[in-house]
């Protein structure tokens, strides 16, 4: 009898270990293609972003603010109130993310999208970054605003830092003979 009763707990806790396995597998393997996606992200250049879509880049910025030490969350993709990511270090720091064909230029419409998340979010800094470079106006704006500015040559710096193999673009050589 007490053999058993034995064998039920074995078939019992060989059960719920297997039951165990089943559900964190996929959980498992999700974080593991996470973490690969994030590393290859991570070594993408200025060029790499440039043929990214703007998704890719939120995703990109993702990567590239928590190696640089910021627990970033993604905002979702339509009614982000301006706000299309969300750094999280000393300061709370609302970002707008503008992947642009890097001769287009962003407008103003940007800084005001941002300077009103950073109230929303209750947040203590606010950024736009972008591939590109601001017009004349946006940058007027986010002056009076005290939103940060993040150009090509800004976002090639901090691409840098964690990815010092990367070498600046030809548009960013030619951007500091200026």
């Amino acid at each position: 009898m007490n053999i058993l009763i034995e064998n039920n707990k074995l078939v019992v806790i060989f059960l719920f270990v297997l039951i165990l396995l089943v559900w964190l597998t996929p959980l498992i393997i999700k974080w593991i293609k996470q973490k690969r996606h994030s590393r290859l992200m991570i070594r993408s250049g200025i060029k790499d972003i440039d043929k990214m879509n703007g998704y890719e880049f939120e995703e990109y910025l993702k990567a590239l603010f928590k190696k640089l030490g910021y627990r970033p969350r993604v905002t979702k993709k339509s009614g982000d109130f301006g706000a299309d990511l969300i750094l999280v270090g000393k300061n709370k720091i609302v970002v707008q993310a503008k992947r642009y064909g890097y001769m287009h230029k962003v407008s103003l419409d940007a800084i005001r999208e941002v300077y009103a998340s950073q109230a929303y979010y209750s947040a203590n800094e606010a950024w736009v970054i972008t591939n590109s470079v601001f017009t004349k106006q946006a940058r007027e704006l986010a002056k009076a605003c005290n939103v940060k500015l993040l150009d090509r040559l800004e976002l090639q710096k901090f691409i840098l830092k964690v990815n010092p193999d990367q070498r600046a673009s030809e548009f960013i050589t030619r951007s500091l003979k200026k």
